[in-house]
């Protein structure tokens, strides 16, 4: 099956160098977002190594194995990052976040870790299929935050899982059944802290991927972008 898909990256308006990597390979239906940290050099590595891992993971022949592949990949990433942070002593974490998209016929598996997102588009809705590993999103299911405060509060980058932050780790996945129509949104916060569900709803509708996707990065753009801005679309046709 062959899906009709546009990526976006952008280093934004108030970083210098953009930590963050994407992965799109169609004829695999395999595409990732890894959001870098830890510094200058530091966070771009990361999440080039990550996306690099996924890369050759998704080449794997059979949908359930390429899964199996995949998350194996992020397992070997986690322990590569801190390996490399320990030779270099270096004193902050080498990580990156990760969103990851299977795709087939009929079949659907997104993996993550960190706060880097997955959206589904269906029916003029909306649906986050991913959960962040934030410390935000743990007050927010404790009910000690509001979800509408999360987004701004002082500590809305503290994660609490990446790639490389620790050894006890661990991939999330959700899967489902895609349907025709169907649009998929991998994306790093630095669109999704700037531009909410009914926003991306709105830009996607009547337009073309390609015009969607351009008008996504402009809008982030045109709110100041203070962080890197990288995202995939994937529609089911």
């Amino acid at each position: 099956m062959e899906f009709n898909c546009s990526i976006r990256t952008d280093v934004g308006h108030k970083r210098k160098l953009n930590e963050d990597s994407l992965l799109s390979l169609p004829e695999h239906g395999v595409w990732a977002v890894a959001d870098g940290m830890g510094g200058h050099d530091s966070g771009e590595v990361a999440s080039a190594l990550v996306i690099e891992a996924v890369a050759n993971a998704a080449r794997t022949e059979g949908f359930d194995a390429r899964i199996a592949r995949v998350t194996g990949a992020l397992e070997a990433a986690n322990d590569s990052l801190i390996a490399i942070g320990r030779a270099q002593d270096q004193k902050r974490t080498m990580g990156s976040t990760v969103v990851a998209l299977l795709l087939e016929e009929g079949r659907y598996c997104c993996l993550w870790v960190g706060d880097s997102r997955a959206y589904l588009i269906r029916h003029a809705e909306v649906e986050q299929l991913t959960r962040d590993h934030s410390l935000v999103q743990d007050l927010v299911d404790a009910g000690m935050l509001a979800a509408e405060e999360a987004e701004n509060h002082p500590d809305a980058n503290v994660l609490t899982r990446a790639v490389g932050a620790s050894s006890r780790f661990r991939v999330d996945r959700v899967s489902g059944t895609p349907e025709p129509g169907d649009i998929f949104l991998l994306a790093s916060d630095g669109l999704t802290r700037l531009v909410s569900k009914d926003e991306i709803l709105a830009e996607l509708s009547g337009r073309s991927l390609e015009a969607a996707a351009d008008a996504l990065l402009q809008l982030t753009l045109g709110r100041g972008a203070p962080d890197n801005v990288s995202f995939a679309l994937v529609a089911v046709p």
